[in-house]
Parts: structure tokens; C-alpha cells; sequence
């Protein structure tokens, strides 16, 4: 199956670069590109994407505000050139499936690309870590968030941590030694019990409700 991939740039010189990067895959293919976040949320409408690489600071419409638009009919990968980026952390909530540098790697790009049409969250750990410092910073979690926390069983609660650690579902299989399809199963009731759409959310409902906590080293997946 190949994946249909939507890049989103101000940067004309960035937009040939990734799409001649991401064609060169037999597995992908890019289907359109978006000068623009306004721009890109229409081409998301005439297209229908499974991924969207899309720049955090475009004019018209930035990267942050057409996620909130797209987000729930597309999976968009975040991109930008520093991982200090103010946008980053509201562009998850916002509905991002992942985060990428631009100074990523050919073989990184296209792999992210695979991971976020499968189903899996992917962030770099520089930004992983910097999660983790900045709810740690943000006080006590809500009682509410606490309240659902506990509806997970132990092993739900142990996966829900590796999800923010930055594992995908294989390698948590491999790290308890139980089979793809069990963790498969096991983050869908974990997303049903907690209310959330998808592994990024469950990543940092965990910074949130103090589940991670600061200095952990989250798994260098990226």
C-alpha cells in the first residue's frame, strides 16, 4: 500500500527537497504541495492525504492552527528547524501524530512518514525530553486525570509509560516479550478508557498526570 503524502511549506527549495526525498521511496508517493497553512488545509479536502508534513511558521494560516483543522481527518507530522519551537507542544495537542527536525535524515523522514500512517505517535527524544521537563513544571495533576489513570491495569499503566517513553509497538512487544497484536490491543483499551484519539495524546496525558516523571530518559527511538 502506498502512502499518500502531503507537504506543507512556505520554502519552495524545501518542498522539491522533500518531495524528491520522499518520491525516491517505492512506497510513497507525494501528492500534492501547500505554499501555505491556509493552502494546505484545502489541499487536505481536494487530496485526502494519509500524511501531512506541514512547517510550523507558514504565512496566512501557521502550521499550529491548520493542524487544529486537519488533524482529525489526517495524521500530520510537525516539522521545523529547531526543537525549541514554541509551537511544538500546542501543535500535539492540536492534533499533530508526530514531530520531526528538518535536519532529519532521508532514511528518518520516510521512516516517519511509514510510522505515523501506521498508527504510531513518533517524536524526537530531544522533544520527548522536553515534554517531560515542562509538565513536570507545570504542578499537581487534575484529579480527574488522576481518577482515570486508575482504571488502567497494571499492565496498561506499564505500556501507557513506554508510549511516553517514545517506543512504538514493536518495541514495546519486544520489550516485554509478548506478541505486536497484545500491545495493539492493550493501547486501544488503554486510548478507550482515558478518552483519547491516539498515541501521541496517551504520551502526554502521562507527562500531564505526573505518570513520567523528570529525569527519566525516554528511549532513543528516533
Amino acid at each position: 500500500m502506498t502512502v499518500r503524502v502531503l507537504i506543507a511549506d512556505d520554502q519552495a527549495m524545501v518542498r522539491e527537497g522533500l518531495s524528491v526525498l520522499l518520491n525516491a521511496q517505492p512506497d510513497i508517493e507525494v501528492v500534492g504541495e501547500a505554499t501555505d497553512g491556509r493552502d494546505a488545509v484545502a489541499k487536505v479536502d481536494e487530496l485526502r492525504p494519509d500524511v501531512v508534513l506541514m512547517d510550523v511558521r507558514m504565512p496566512l494560516l501557521n502550521g499550529l492552527a491548520a493542524t487544529r483543522k486537519v488533524g482529525s481527518r489526517t495524521k500530520v507530522i510537525v516539522l521545523t528547524t529547531f526543537d525549541l519551537d514554541e509551537y511544538v507542544f500546542e501543535a500535539l495537542r492540536a492534533g499533530a501524530s508526530g514531530f520531526l527536525l528538518k535536519s532529519a535524515s532521508g532514511r528518518e523522514l520516510s521512516d516517519a512518514v511509514r510510522v505515523v500512517a501506521g498508527g504510531d505517535a513518533l517524536l524526537a527524544p530531544s522533544v520527548t525530553r522536553r515534554l517531560i521537563d515542562t509538565f513536570s513544571r507545570l504542578g499537581q495533576p487534575r484529579a480527574s486525570s488522576l481518577i482515570k489513570v486508575d482504571q488502567l491495569t497494571e499492565r496498561e499503566t506499564e505500556i501507557l509509560l513506554l508510549i511516553a517513553s517514545g517506543m512504538s509497538n514493536s518495541e514495546i512487544a519486544d520489550h516485554l516479550s509478548i506478541a505486536d497484536q497484545t500491545v495493539k490491543t492493550h493501547v486501544s483499551n488503554i486510548l478507550t478508557k482515558l478518552g483519547l484519539r491516539d498515541r501521541t495524546q496517551a504520551a502526554i496525558y502521562a507527562f500531564e498526570t505526573g505518570l513520567v516523571k523528570p529525569g527519566e530518559e525516554p528511549a532513543e527511538t528516533i
